[in-house]
């Protein structure tokens, strides 16, 4: 009998991109706390995004895109 242990990956539905200006509009607004400073833009967790592109309307630069 053969084992398999499949690897889950997540696919994030919203990315920031390097058009980010760190403003923290996006931060803001997420309503389950996703987003987060990171290293020169914000960043979104995946594991905690539920995908609901309030961000992406909330970035005044449109650096949030779907992924």
């Amino acid at each position: 009998m053969n084992i398999y242990i499949i690897k889950e990956e997540t696919i994030m539905a919203y990315v920031i991109t390097d058009s980010c200006v760190s403003c923290g509009s996006c931060e803001g607004e997420c309503p389950v706390g996703a987003i987060s400073a990171g290293d020169g833009k914000y960043e979104i967790a995946a594991d905690t995004c539920i995908d609901c592109g309030t961000c992406a309307g909330a970035c005044p630069t449109g650096a949030i895109e779907q992924g």
